[in-house]
């Protein structure tokens, strides 16, 4: 005989809960105990006088601990097993939580358990009263007239306490999934700081893989395009050199491709600079901006304060962020005449400051390049501000997180 798909899953949703249940009673009222008189033995040695007494507390609060472990744990099984329900560790400072479950909450459900249980044995034995009575001597049945309709009541009886436990069952099934989660589980605040420990150490990691490509660009464009561009020129201002009885017309075309790849030249020369200096990974932040100071075309005045390095990740942002500065105040700070770089370290905090004496109006806001530099700046947990009102002067600090 075929049991029908819909009842077959009734069948096991019950049978799931009364094994939820039935396991539930053990763990909610008898292992709890433990943790009553170790919280008892507890007791009665802080409140007595004996000199030994911090080193008697070491004993039931290991054991406290480890029988606290061991619940938890075993709840967390119970959980996964017959409901699929997974509870996430908790931490070491949560142990009240678990403390509080077992020995609060977990009595409350396991009387809730055993009463449902009670329920379930009440109803089977009540339902099958007609069969045990129809089982005894005839002789019985004689001497007690009136037997069945009683034993109809209480099959009767019966039958809507067992129509009534899956309901029932279910429920409190319901109900201790929702209490373990929000007790035993971890919390929507614990949660949501899991969750930016996670974001935050996959920012580190793209940053730190988008720091190396630039690297690897830079090592490509300085071992592969720049020494081809250098090889051209190189020819190019031989071939003008010795080929001197060439047409007018071809030696003008030798004379601008030869200007053309030294300009190239420069240009990706500044973008590699640009990228990531290989003077920034040799000596470090000072020297690379030692270098970006003495190419800029307007003076700048630089100090740097630094007792050691810092991150390489810090130190590439802290150069990209200066050298972008130093390039809007050369190409938009009208009426500029110098340009002053501070950069300095404070606990753990790199503090990058420029300024120049221009005539103001930048803002961030306008979506133009120093958008690009906020954003780079808050890719590492670094805060941007800008000052720069209309007149001057313009002021951009930034604040970099640079552990000790």
């Amino acid at each position: 005989m075929t049991i029908p798909p819909r009842l077959h899953r009734a069948l096991g949703r019950l049978r799931r809960d009364t094994g939820f249940l039935a396991t539930g009673v053990p763990l909610h009222l008898l292992t709890p105990l433990l943790l009553w008189w170790i919280v008892i033995l507890v007791s009665r040695t802080v409140a007595g006088t004996s000199s030994d007494a911090p080193v008697i507390l070491i004993a039931p609060a290991v054991l406290l601990g480890i029988a606290g472990y061991a619940l938890t744990e075993a709840q967390r099984r119970r959980f996964r097993a017959l409901c699929g329900v997974d509870l996430p560790r908790l931490r070491f400072a949560q142990a009240k939580r678990q403390f509080g479950y077992h020995v609060l909450v977990g009595p409350l459900l396991g009387l809730l358990e055993l009463l449902l249980l009670a329920l379930l044995s009440a109803g089977l034995a009540a339902a099958s009263v007609l069969v045990w009575v129809w089982l005894v001597p005839a002789q019985w049945r004689i001497e007690h007239p009136g037997y069945t309709t009683q034993a109809t009541y209480l099959t009767a009886l019966g039958l809507a306490m067992l129509a009534a436990f899956p309901v029932l069952a279910a429920g409190l099934v319901r109900w201790e999934i929702l209490v373990g989660r929000a007790v035993l589980g971890v919390s929507r605040s614990d949660e949501l700081a899991r969750r930016v420990e996670d974001l935050t150490e996959s920012r580190a990691g793209a940053v730190d893989a988008a720091d190396a490509e630039r690297r690897r660009i830079e090592r490509n464009l300085h071992d592969g395009a720049q020494q081809r561009l250098v090889s051209l020129a190189l020819n190019l201002g031989l071939a003008k050199a010795t080929l001197t009885d060439l047409p007018p017309e071809a030696r003008k075309v030798i004379e601008a491709a030869h200007r053309e790849a030294k300009d190239a030249i420069d240009e990706l020369s500044s973008l590699v600079r640009g990228l990531h200096p290989a003077v920034l990974d040799e000596l470090g932040l000072d020297a690379a901006l030692s270098g970006l100071a003495a190419r800029s075309p307007l003076p700048v005045r630089l100090r740097v304060d630094l007792p050691g390095r810092a991150e390489p990740a810090v130190e590439a942002v802290a150069y990209f962020v200066i050298s972008e500065a130093l390039t809007n105040v050369a190409k938009h700070a009208r009426e500029a005449t110098r340009a002053d770089v501070t950069v300095t370290r404070l606990g753990g905090i790199l503090r990058v400051v420029v300024a120049d004496d221009g005539g103001g109006g930048a803002d961030p806001s306008r979506g133009s390049g120093l958008t690009g530099l906020a954003q780079r700046v808050r890719s590492v947990d670094g805060t941007f501000r800008m000052s720069s009102p209309a007149g001057g002067p313009t002021m951009m600090s930034v604040e970099l997180p640079c552990p000790m």
